[in-house]
């Protein structure tokens, strides 16, 4: 596959995952107040299958870890909010079904070797740690939201997520830059700036209900 492709589905993840934070920016500018709509989360399921493919053209074990860590919490937030039940059933299967094929079945003509991932010529060992690491911290905002939501029994992004968001998001900007991903810095770069602003705006609300 050409690298031009590549890095197409690459940026069309990217592009996703910025248009669901200027959705969600947008919206909670315009109410006062920090809102996660559902188009938030549909959007993030799409870019995360997305990059998950792009992570595994590219072998970079890092954006796989990644997306494979948030995508099914992705799919339990649209649960959360009515919207996953009223996708198609065969839709659902797919979307489950996909990231466990890719693993399972797919990488390397039906063998997952272990060795590519983990020794690829342009990833040295202290930037695949730096990298695994980074994916680690982005994600554990996600796996936070996802307890604060089950425990409320709804779909929310405290402020906590955008704290570690803005922590994950700037390892993974220095990972991009050693990595030399235009993918990758281009998408939290953007992103960078929601995260903060969004602390910024639950300040303000925090004052106005205090």
């Amino acid at each position: 596959m050409s690298n031009w492709l590549i890095y197409g589905i690459g940026f069309l993840a990217q592009a996703l995952f910025s248009g669901r934070l200027l959705v969600q920016w947008i919206l909670s500018e315009k109410s006062k107040r920090v809102i996660t709509p559902s188009l938030f989360w549909k959007l993030s399921l799409l870019a995360s299958f997305l990059l998950f493919v792009y992570g595994y053209l590219r072998d970079d074990f890092a954006i796989m870890l990644g997306q494979s860590l948030t995508y099914f919490i992705y799919i339990r937030n649209l649960h959360l909010q009515g919207e996953w039940q009223k996708s198609p059933k065969w839709f659902q299967l797919f979307l489950l079904a996909f990231p466990i094929f890719i693993v399972v079945y797919a990488y390397n003509n039906g063998e997952y070797d272990l060795n590519q991932l983990f020794n690829n010529e342009e990833i040295p060992l202290w930037l695949l740690l730096l990298g695994i690491f980074s994916q680690l911290i982005f994600t554990l905002r996600f796996i936070y939201q996802w307890i604060y939501s089950e425990k409320t029994k709804t779909s929310q992004l405290p402020v906590g997520f955008w704290r570690m968001s803005v922590v994950g998001a700037s390892l993974i900007l220095t990972y991009a830059i050693f990595r030399e991903d235009p993918v990758l810095f281009i998408g939290h770069i953007a992103g960078l700036v929601i995260y903060i602003r969004n602390i910024f705006i639950w300040k303000k609300q925090r004052r106005f209900e205090g």
